[in-house]
């Protein structure tokens, strides 16, 4: 993510991609641009709009009514949490110099120092690290959609803490900040690794380690309002122009054209989803449609500014097709409780876009090139998303088990057929008859 020229011409993309590696100093001294900022004012708002309200609508409708108000919570806690702590450490550990995993966690510690005249390209480095914060907020919160509707409000908010700092800040750092991945010559335009790939692993990490609900997959456990889901997708399809097309942090060509791949990525997952479904079933669903629609828009995440229209279309037909086979055919043959799809959409769905940047980057193919031949590339592609699972895995696992030691990570099995809403917040989503007479509470039901 860094900053561009006005104008963006086939001879100066490969220059172009190399400069998206470099840590973000190496443009401190470039003038201020009053429309590339305000371009990333507005992509800021809506990141954050992807969060509160977009995905906790979109989790919260897939949910059953009895915790509605579970998943909205985490999702409104965890970004001022997160918040806090991206102005703490997280930044300064993600984008100032250190080393080739991690930043120098003083440097900017606080954000001390940085003054309203310090840059990041064209734009306030002060909003580039709010633009950044959006991003940090959002991963852990896709999260969320893994161990819903079991997992504790304390030991949601410890492990999303360490989270933060132990796995995304190093990967950011790595991808984005100057590090490892950005000397090899990663292509990760606005977070296929740092965001899905991370997400997806360690939603796969948490469900296993707290194992399924209660009657999984016996018990019928469909969304309790669709319609929530809906406005969620929408919102999170519109919120995802700023993801992407923020990403250029500049209002220029290249945002333009993240833009339009990333829509173009999304429809046509969309309809690949919704095609077999109606083939399947001899019925469309809203369901399929909406989570293919979200599918597509993960797998072009980090392809969006480095490929053409044309490249778009195959990247979101590959996910339409390859995540519905993993969130809904393995994910039953495997047996695992992965309860809103986080690894089937996200994780598979950013590793898809990883590897396929590496073949539609080529000018050939109506990208904008890339810094090694095709080959090479793919090989750099794939490295630097195996060592990001492999670690991922391994210290998802390490902190969810801290977590455990410190809080009890599932909350009992009273409390869960009661549901969260009622047993660690006292509250309920609907005023329903049925919700004025308050169940009796359970000899454990902290948070």
């Amino acid at each position: 993510m860094t900053a561009k020229p006005s104008h963006l011409t086939t001879a100066t993309a490969v220059g172009l991609i190399a400069l998206e590696c470099l840590p973000t100093t190496a443009w401190a001294s470039d003038a201020l641009n009053t429309g590339d900022t305000a371009w990333i004012l507005t992509s800021t708002a809506l990141v954050l709009f992807m969060t509160i309200p977009a995905l906790a609508l979109f989790y919260g409708g897939l949910v059953r009514t009895k915790n509605v108000l579970s998943i909205l919570m985490q999702c409104l806690v965890l970004t001022a949490v997160i918040s806090v702590l991206w102005l703490g450490v997280g930044y300064s550990l993600s984008f100032s110099d250190g080393n080739a995993v991690i930043g120098a966690l003083s440097e900017k510690f606080l954000m001390l120092g940085i003054g309203p005249d310090a840059r990041v390209g064209t734009i306030p480095e002060t909003l580039f690290a709010a633009f950044q914060m959006t991003f940090a907020i959002i991963t852990p919160a896709l999260i969320v959609g893994a161990f819903a509707e079991r997992m504790r409000f304390s030991a949601m908010l410890l492990f999303s803490s360490m989270w933060l700092l132990f796995v995304y800040t190093p990967i950011c750092h790595m991808t984005w900040g100057g590090g490892l991945f950005a000397e090899w010559g990663v292509l990760d335009f606005a977070g296929g690794i740092v965001v899905h790939i991370t997400a997806g692993i360690a939603a796969l990490v948490l469900c296993l380690v707290l194992g399924p609900r209660e009657g999984y997959p016996a018990a019928p456990m469909a969304p309790h309002n669709l319609t929530l889901t809906f406005m969620g997708t929408a919102m999170l399809w519109v919120g995802w122009f700023g993801f992407n097309a923020g990403s250029a942090l500049a209002a220029n060509g290249n945002a333009a054209m993240a833009l339009l791949v990333t829509h173009l990525s999304a429809s046509t997952a969309m309809l690949s989803w919704m095609a077999i479904d109606w083939l399947r079933n001899g019925k469309p669903s809203l369901l399929g449609a909406a989570t293919g629609s979200i599918a597509g828009l993960a797998a072009v995440t980090p392809a969006s500014g480095f490929i053409g229209p044309s490249g778009a279309l195959v990247i979101g037909s590959v996910a339409g097709v390859v995540c519905w086979y993993f969130s809904t055919v393995l994910k039953q043959r495997l047996g695992y409780d992965d309860s809103l799809d986080v690894f089937g959409v996200h994780g598979i769905g950013g590793l898809l876009g990883t590897l396929l940047v590496a073949v539609f980057a080529a000018e050939s193919l109506g990208g904008l090139g890339a810094p090694h031949s095709m080959g090479v590339q793919l090989g750099v592609q794939t490295g630097a998303a195996a060592l990001t699972a492999v670690y991922t895995a391994i210290a998802s696992f390490v902190l969810v088990k801290i977590t455990g030691a410190i809080v009890p990570l599932r909350v009992s099995d009273v409390d869960e057929e009661r549901g969260l809403d009622a047993a660690l917040h006292g509250e309920f989503g609907y005023n329903l008859e049925q919700a004025y007479v308050r169940p009796a509470a359970s000899p454990n039901n902290g948070a």
